[in-house]
């Protein structure tokens, strides 16, 4: 146990973890940016956070959910070695999805007109929530894989 945070947890997965969790502090930051009038801070801020964790998830979070939940994922959904992660995976599908199609339809005119939105505090207030939520579930995957309990 002699990782960042004393847990059993690969010095990776604590890496992750505080990278993910200072994604999600800069995608607040970016919300309060906004709220002063700088629209274009904002779009920079919140679009890098979205591009920058698409690498972070294909490079460790897929691969480790692959080699450890999805085999035995049928068999043992009652565990929470299971669902948890379980759930932060659709939840961060979720988030990532409307992340992506937000920066689409904000910083581009690929978006068809009948397609794109016309609330956008609706949508990125929502993405916010969700990307919280992915956090909070994957700081609950952390505790449930690497805690001792």
């Amino acid at each position: 146990m002699g990782t960042l945070f004393g847990t059993y947890a690969p010095s990776t997965s604590d890496m992750v973890a505080v990278f993910e969790v200072v994604i999600a502090i800069v995608l607040l930051i970016g919300m309060f940016v906004v709220r002063r009038g700088h629209v274009r801070a904002h779009m920079y801020i919140q679009s890098s956070m979205v591009l920058l964790n698409i690498p972070i998830v294909l490079a460790w979070m897929v691969p480790q959910y692959l080699e450890y939940v999805l085999p035995d994922l049928a068999s043992e959904f009652s565990n929470q070695f299971y669902w948890v992660p379980t759930l932060m995976l659709i939840a961060g599908v979720a988030a990532e999805s409307l992340g992506i199609y937000i920066l689409l339809v904000a910083g581009t005119p690929w978006v068809p007109e009948r397609f794109r939105f016309r609330r956008y505090k609706l949508w990125m207030r929502t993405e916010l929530i969700l990307w919280w939520s992915v956090i909070v579930l994957g700081l609950s995957t952390y505790y449930v894989w690497y805690v001792p309990h």
